[in-house]
């Protein structure tokens, strides 16, 4: 196999040295001894005893994974269902094309357009219903307006790859559509709806600026303790706090990627 040239390799390193080093930083003085400042003083576990023990930092995380994981569920199950819709029904060829540019729209969208979108929209609800004022509702919404395309340009992209040969066989075999659903196209997709769920999840962690703009006073979660901790100065259970989230990021990262490569 022919060697890159050590031009490419170095270009490639700087870019991931780039990207790394300043997480990696964080998790380095997430052990520092030093309160203040960024001089090493010794190695230590005490940021992280203290942030398992700060009341407002689990239930901040109560309400983090309350927002992530049901506007992850109910995203993958409509992302899911979207998914089927585009890729099953028989669309002309100016609507499929359509459907699927209107899908794309919420990926590529800037998160601060969609989230002043929120605002107008939650605004014009308040005058029908009070349970649209700014809390965990407003935000549960708000997450599932982006997860949603996530999770069904992946499932999609599982069922493209499928083929319709087995569900033509299925139909052969005088199977109805809910049993073909439950029998043979949801276990199929099950690693994709997983991997799109995983994704979900990632991207409800770090939806910041939609969590901003949808937050009442009693729904805080821990990007926005971050962010307002950091205004007021970066302490080492800041840093303990943001190793332990870029560490769950990286698990649901690398097992949304193994499930979306894996066979049926």
């Amino acid at each position: 196999m022919k060697r890159a040239h050590p031009l490419t390799t170095t270009f490639a390193l700087s870019a991931l040295a780039f990207l790394y080093l300043p997480l990696l930083a964080v998790v380095v003085f997430s052990f520092n001894s030093a309160k203040f400042g960024f001089n090493w003083e010794g190695f230590t576990l005490e940021w992280y005893q203290k942030l398992f023990k700060n009341e407002q930092i689990l239930e901040l995380t109560q309400n983090t994974l309350f927002l992530a994981l049901v506007s992850t569920a109910i995203a993958t199950v409509l992302g899911t269902a979207l998914a089927l819709g585009l890729e099953r029904y028989p669309w002309g060829r100016r609507m499929r094309a359509s459907l699927e540019t209107a899908l794309y729209l919420p990926v590529v969208t800037p998160d601060i357009i969609l989230a002043a979108a929120l605002v107008v929209i939650f605004g014009i609800l308040q005058t029908v219903s009070s349970v649209f004022q700014p809390g965990m509702l407003t935000m549960i919404i708000g997450h599932v307006t982006f997860q949603i395309a996530f999770v069904a340009l992946v499932v999609q992209s599982r069922l493209a790859g499928l083929g319709r040969e087995l569900e033509e066989a299925a139909y052969d075999l005088y199977s109805s559509y809910p049993d073909l659903l439950r029998r043979v196209l949801l276990p199929l997709l099950a690693p994709g709806i997983a991997a799109g769920a995983m994704l979900a999840f990632t991207l409800s962690l770090h939806g910041f600026i939609i969590s901003l703009f949808t937050a009442g006073p009693s729904s805080q979660t821990l990007p926005l303790f971050i962010y307002a901790s950091v205004k007021r100065g970066i302490s080492p259970e800041i840093h303990a706090l943001s190793s332990l989230m870029l560490l769950a990021t990286l698990v649901l990262v690398l097992g949304s990627e193994r499930l979306s490569r894996r066979k049926a």
